[in-house]
C-alpha cells in the first residue's frame, strides 16, 4: 500500500538466525527500527557474535516458556545497548513507577516515596524465577551443543527419507530449539498420528496467524 514500517520484526525461527545485515541494511535505507525476537535462539550465534548482543537490532528479545532451552516457568528478557531504552523499559516492567528523583516533578518527600511517572505493566520476574534462569544459562553452551548432537544424529537417519530436513547457514549457529521435518502435506496427518503412537512428541508448528479468526478480522491475508 505504499507505506513502511516503523519497526520490522525478524524471528530466528528454531534456533536458527536471520539473516541480520541485511535487514539492518534495510533499516538504514528505510528508517526502521528492528526488534530480533530470539525466543528461540538464545544461544546461538550469527557472524562470531551471540544472538542477542543487539550489533543489528534496537532490542532483543527471548522467552523463558517452559518449552524453551532456558526456561524460568514463564517470563522472558529484552535486551538493548541503547542506555534511553533498557531505563524506559525498566519503567514499564513495574507500573511505570519509579523512585528516582530526577524523574520526579517535584522533590520526593522521603525514602519511601515514589511516582508513577506512565503507564506501565506488570511485568516484574520473581527473584525464584530470575535464579533459575541464571543457574541454567552458566550451561548454554553445553546445552546447544548437545542439541547440535542430536540434529545431527537426526539429519543422518532422515538423510534418505523423502523429508524436508532444517538447515543451518555457514554464518550462523543454530540454538536448534526445534528440529522441524517438512513432509508431504498428504502424510502429514499419517506421519503425525504414527509417531505419536510410538511415544514420540510431534506437533504442527506453526499454524499461521492470518488463517486465525482474530486476525481475520483485522484483515491478515496469505
Amino acid at each position: 500500500e505504499g507505506r513502511l514500517p516503523k519497526i520490522v520484526v525478524p524471528v530466528h525461527l528454531c534456533g536458527q538466525s536471520c539473516d541480520m545485515t541485511a535487514i539492518a541494511e534495510l533499516a538504514k535505507r528505510y528508517q526502521f527500527r528492528i526488534i530480533e525476537d530470539a525466543s528461540h535462539a538464545i544461544g546461538g550465534k550469527y557472524r562470531n557474535g551471540l544472538v542477542g548482543d543487539c550489533r543489528y537490532s534496537d532490542i532483543t528479545i527471548f522467552s523463558f516458556h517452559p518449552v524453551k532451552i532456558v526456561t524460568t516457568a514463564e517470563g522472558g528478557m529484552a535486551l538493548t545497548n541503547d542506555e534511553t531504552l533498557a531505563a524506559k523499559m525498566a519503567l514499564l516492567r513495574s507500573h511505570g513507577i519509579t523512585r528516582e528523583a530526577s524523574l520526579m516533578d517535584q522533590e520526593p518527600e522521603g525514602p519511601w516515596y515514589y511516582q508513577q511517572i506512565d503507564l506501565g505493566f506488570n511485568y516484574r520476574m520473581t527473584e525464584m524465577q530470575a535464579a533459575l534462569g541464571i543457574s541454567q544459562m552458566t550451561r548454554i553452551e553445553a546445552y546447544v551443543e548437545r542439541r547440535h548432537v542430536l540434529a545431527r544424529r537426526y539429519d543422518a537417519l532422515l538423510r534418505d527419507l523423502p523429508v524436508v530436513r532444517p538447515a543451518q547457514t555457514d554464518d550462523a549457529w543454530s540454538a536448534y530449539h526445534l528440529y522441524p521435518v517438512r513432509v508431504p502435506a498428504a502424510d502429514r496427518a499419517k506421519v503425525f498420528d504414527r509417531l505419536r503412537s510410538a511415544g514420540i512428541g510431534v506437533n504442527v508448528h506453526y499454524i499461521p496467524i492470518h488463517t486465525q479468526p482474530q486476525y481475520k478480522r483485522l484483515g491478515f491475508k496469505r
